[in-house]
């Protein structure tokens, strides 16, 4: 069974948590964000440092304890420096560039792709076949990214495609004569 839930959480510099009922709010240099917690845990603020514990022993709550925890970890991570993930471009022809808050993708299809951002999340070209998309929100920078990707997603056999900068692609061997 993990143990995530027994470490707490340390508030970095410059950063306000306030916990009320069942809600956990930050503060931070990226703007304020809040979660909402399951009764089943409860969570403290000590000592520079968000402590977070089952109400009970039952399995939901034990359950909860080490997700909470997470959420929370990421919550106040987001407002004090953000999250980012980056993808790597690989075609010929194929290039990304930003119209003002528009990213437009040019991937071998007839056509160009327009994609707007959600909220709180920013893409970023500093070049043709680099993008970055940054934000204060774990999951919807992960969303972004995610949606980008699935525009062409990387070929087994060329590698050809939108990759996130970490990921590896499997080649295959190509037809044989």
């Amino acid at each position: 069974m993990s143990r995530v839930g027994q470490s707490p959480i340390p508030i970095p510099d410059g950063v306000e948590v306030n916990v009320a009922d069942d809600r956990c709010t930050a503060k931070g240099a990226l703007g304020e964000r809040s979660f909402t917690f399951a009764e089943d845990v409860t969570v403290a603020v000590e000592e520079g440092r968000i402590v977070i514990s089952p109400r009970d022993d039952s399995l939901r709550a034990r359950k909860l304890w080490g997700t909470t925890r997470s959420l929370i970890d990421s919550l106040v991570t987001g407002v004090a420096q953000g999250f980012a993930r980056h993808l790597h471009i690989n075609g010929v022809g194929y290039r990304a560039r930003m119209e003002g808050e528009e990213l437009v993708l040019q991937l071998g299809y007839s056509h160009e792709i327009r994609y707007s951002a959600l909220d709180g999340v920013t893409i970023q070209c500093p070049e043709p076949n680099r993008i970055a998309v940054n934000g204060p929100d774990k999951q919807r920078v992960g969303q972004v990214a995610a949606e980008i990707r699935a525009f062409r997603p990387p070929e087994p056999y060329k590698g050809k495609g939108i990759k996130y900068a970490d990921e590896e692609v499997l080649r295959k061997e190509g037809k044989k004569k």
